[in-house]
């Protein structure tokens, strides 16, 4: 895809989104309470799932700068000692990191100097995001989710790195699964990310990795998703297109307001959708409350 044509496309998509007034919220407005509350109708077995990996501690291809966790307490001498005594720990993380669960803020993404709903850059301070930072979902996220399973609908276990999920891929799979996304859904892509890096080891994936083709948004947006999810990054790599690392990034985020997570894990929700014969299911997702952040490490439980 040429540089012009992935422009082209990012004015389509912003087109619309400029037109909306109000608070910057993106995505979110079209999850509203009636759909929250709709939401709850998906619970019928009341089975919960975890959607985050395990937070990585260990250095790797894909980890270079892991997880600090660390034990402060209790000191050795305690272990044994009589009355009172704490267990305590620290954890380090990068964020933003290419192993880690995730969530994107609308701040995440800058592009010619401006965030989404032309937000200047100049926002962003050493001291954190004075707009559009995580904080303004820290009620979190709660709404219908639906599963997306790509590898499953080819036939494979999952996509090879550098192998792309088309606009085609997704509509297709929503008809082999006998499932719709619709306005204010948190949709999930499976491209088999984690299922590949348990069995055949952590690679590079900031060189090769498998994920959405750009022109896939218009999925999103014709179906006013409110947030998507991904096993791997979301984003292809190498890219699909000139001159832009992350497009899928900058046309959801940037663009259309969308919240992104990142790195999640569906090997245990995908057979449990598979059991169930349904495909959605309340999702409830809770990022730390951290003022003027970024992102925020998240772990997304669906009920089933």
């Amino acid at each position: 895809m040429s540089e012009a044509a992935f422009r082209a496309l990012y004015e389509r998509l912003s087109a619309d989104t400029r037109l909306v007034s109000g608070p910057p919220g993106g995505s979110l407005r079209h999850l509203t309470p009636e759909r929250v509350r709709a939401a709850a109708s998906e619970v019928r077995s009341g089975r919960t799932v975890s959607l985050a990996a395990p937070i990585e501690t260990h250095r790797g291809p894909d980890s270079p700068e892991p997880a600090d966790h660390r034990m402060t307490g209790p000191a050795a001498g305690d272990l044994d000692a009589p009355g009172l005594h704490f267990a305590r720990d620290r954890l380090a993380m990068n964020v933003h990191g290419d192993v880690d669960s995730h969530l994107d803020a609308l701040c995440h993404v800058i592009v010619d100097g401006e965030l989404f709903g032309g937000v200047s850059a100049r926002s962003l301070t050493p001291d954190g995001a004075d707009a559009l930072s995580v904080d303004l979902v820290r009620n979190g996220i709660v709404g219908r989710g639906v599963l997306l399973d790509v590898p499953r609908l080819r036939g494979a276990r999952w996509l090879e790195p550098g192998d792309h999920v088309t606009r085609e891929d997704l509509a297709a799979a929503e008809e082999a699964q006998g499932v719709h996304v619709g306005p204010g859904d948190l949709l999930f892509v499976r491209v088999g990310h984690r299922l590949r890096r348990l069995e055949l080891g952590a690679w590079n994936v900031a060189e090769a990795r498998a994920g959405l083709h750009p022109t896939a948004v218009r999925f999103l947006a014709e179906r006013e998703v409110a947030v998507l999810g991904g096993d791997g990054n979301n984003d292809t790599a190498p890219s699909a297109v000139d001159g832009i690392g992350f497009p899928v990034h900058v046309l959801a985020i940037h663009a259309l307001g969308i919240y992104l997570m990142d790195y999640l894990q569906f090997e245990e929700l995908a057979p449990a959708c598979e059991s169930a014969g349904r495909w959605s299911f309340l999702c409830a997702i809770a990022p730390l409350r951290l003022p003027g952040a970024t992102g925020s490490p998240v772990n997304p439980i669906a009920v089933l």
